[in-house]
């Protein structure tokens, strides 16, 4: 057996190293129980170097939102009647949370510093005499007003507990959702007899709103109504102008009567007069029948 044999043993085999288990670090026999573990190294006494400041941890054994949970708390954990308030406890306690706030966190204690002043002044008032009032009633209870805002912060507090034990979306449940693969072929919807019937009425009501007037157009003649106008003064030695033109027979037929009787007045075959302003105006012939 050679130096090396005798110090080191036998070399294991390669499957019986890479089975073996990692060996565990920690010692068989300790002098004390391991109060930590650094990095997975158990430690059985505090370094000589640690320094922990002394704002390192807080701990908060209650916390309240606001002095009226504060007070309300202490009234209901000592089981005092919040309608007849032992002001002198309470207020002592309440100063001595308040206190402690200060020394770290004033901006959060100004808030507790105005109840603890009602207090003082509630306590403050019930050690005076007690005077009755003018009217000869008893004079108002100095508790009634506290005793009055903790009752109605108390209802709130309840119903918002009760809120809360409701089941809430994200927090108590999900929302359940199902993916659905839709095929890529598209489906068209199915076709019945009142489809195709409401189809139809539409089309016919739509070719109702289309229809067709044909207006025919009346051939009038100008020379004819100037043929007419000159026969009808030679009857007359005279005819009002209004006479002649026949309103029965429409506006076109009025227009080209008036036209023939510019035309007339052109080729100076008939003239038109006037006896005075605003008087009635007559056409008669501009020359002597045959």
């Amino acid at each position: 057996m050679s130096h090396a044999d005798e110090v080191h043993g036998p070399a294991p085999a390669p499957d019986a190293a890479l089975a073996a288990p990692a060996t565990d670090s920690t010692p068989n026999i300790v002098d004390g129980i391991a109060f930590a573990r650094l990095y997975g190294e158990p430690l059985f006494k505090l370094p000589t170097d640690l320094y922990i400041p002394p704002d390192a941890l807080e701990v908060f054994l209650e916390t309240f939102e606001g002095p009226l949970d504060l007070l309300l708390y202490l009234i209901r954990k000592q089981n005092f009647n919040v309608l007849d308030i032992p002001m002198a406890d309470v207020t002592v306690q309440y100063l001595g949370y308040v206190d402690q706030l200060r020394q770290t966190n004033l901006e959060l204690a100004s808030e507790y510093l105005l109840m603890a002043a009602m207090l003082i002044e509630i306590k403050s008032r019930m050690l005076l005499p007690v005077r009755k009032a003018d009217s000869g009633e008893e004079a108002e209870d100095p508790r009634a007003e506290l005793v009055r805002r903790l009752l109605e912060y108390e209802q709130m507090k309840l119903a918002a507990q009760r809120i809360d034990q409701l089941p809430q979306l994200g927090r108590d449940f999900l929302r359940a959702e199902v993916y659905i693969e839709q095929s890529i072929t598209p489906r068209f919807p199915d076709v019945d007899s009142e489809d195709l019937r409401a189809a139809w009425a539409d089309v016919i009501k739509r070719a109702k709103l289309v229809q067709h007037h044909k207006i025919s157009r009346e051939e009038l003649s100008v020379r004819e109504h100037m043929s007419s106008i000159l026969r009808q003064l030679q009857n007359a030695r005279f005819i009002e102008f209004s006479d002649l033109f026949d309103t029965t027979r429409g506006v076109p037929v009025v227009v080209v009567n008036f036209i023939a009787v510019l035309e007339l007045c052109r080729e100076s075959l008939v003239e038109i007069t006037q006896a005075e302003p605003f008087a009635p105006i007559y056409v008669r012939l501009a020359y002597l029948p045959a």
